[in-house]
């Protein structure tokens, strides 16, 4: 099991206020688990027993809206953590966590965090700042949604997935989503994503190979998803 105190993944995350004896403390009672792509975290209603870190790989959260279609509301990959609003606010999880990777995760039981939390100022208060940026989020995922087309919204999100995952060695963005996930996200058909992404294409601002995607002209990306 890796010792809290010598994981690089805490200086990215909330982790990063605990104290010595507090990340030892954690390390003993922390257990670490294996996801592999397509595994579900936790679902909707769940009751968490402690909060997820992170290490390795990526996933969504998303939730089922009346008609039972899937909304994407967030992506997450290695260096967040998960969980820690239901631990906090003692409530069931409004959320869906599946793995788009294999991923690598400590779960950390919350009497460790609500210990810390009693002693340790510093770690409550970027609790509270995690908590509050998750919310500026989650308003800005509504605005663009009332006020963005569904094409400047896919643009948006292949310019965010980019930032927040990267590219591959070959250039392609270091993340895989279905067109149903992809129509998911920007709140639209399944065969309207596919129609922008192949406009998108004819157009040469991205390139397409199966279900990777790779941009070609993130200048006019960005330009589309602020309305130009």
């Amino acid at each position: 099991m890796s010792n809290c105190e010598q994981c690089i993944i805490r200086e990215f995350s909330n982790l990063k206020s605990l104290t010595k004896e507090e990340l030892k403390s954690i390390s003993d009672h922390k257990d670490s688990v294996i996801y592999k792509k397509g595994d579900v975290l936790f679902s909707e209603g769940n009751i968490l027993n402690g909060v997820f870190c992170i290490k390795e790989g990526a996933c969504k959260l998303s939730r089922l809206s009346a008609n039972g279609k899937e909304q994407i509301i967030r992506f997450i990959k290695g260096g967040d953590m998960l969980g820690y609003r239901s631990v906090l606010s003692e409530e069931p999880v409004s959320l869906t966590v599946t793995a788009l990777k294999d991923m690598r995760v400590c779960f950390i039981p919350k009497k460790e965090i609500f210990d810390s939390i009693r002693v340790n100022s510093k770690f409550s208060l970027d609790m509270m700042k995690a908590v509050c940026h998750d919310l500026k989020d989650a308003n800005a995922t509504l605005t663009n949604m009332a006020q963005k087309t569904v094409r400047e919204r896919l643009a948006d999100t292949l310019i965010f997935l980019k930032e927040i995952f990267g590219q591959d060695r070959e250039g392609y963005l270091d993340i895989v989503l279905t067109r149903e996930e992809y129509s998911s996200v920007i709140g639209t058909a399944t065969e309207s994503a596919i129609r922008l992404l192949s406009e998108f294409k004819k157009k040469k601002l991205i390139a397409l190979d199966g279900k990777r995607v790779k941009i070609l002209n993130e200048v006019e990306l960005l330009k589309i998803s602020q309305g130009f």
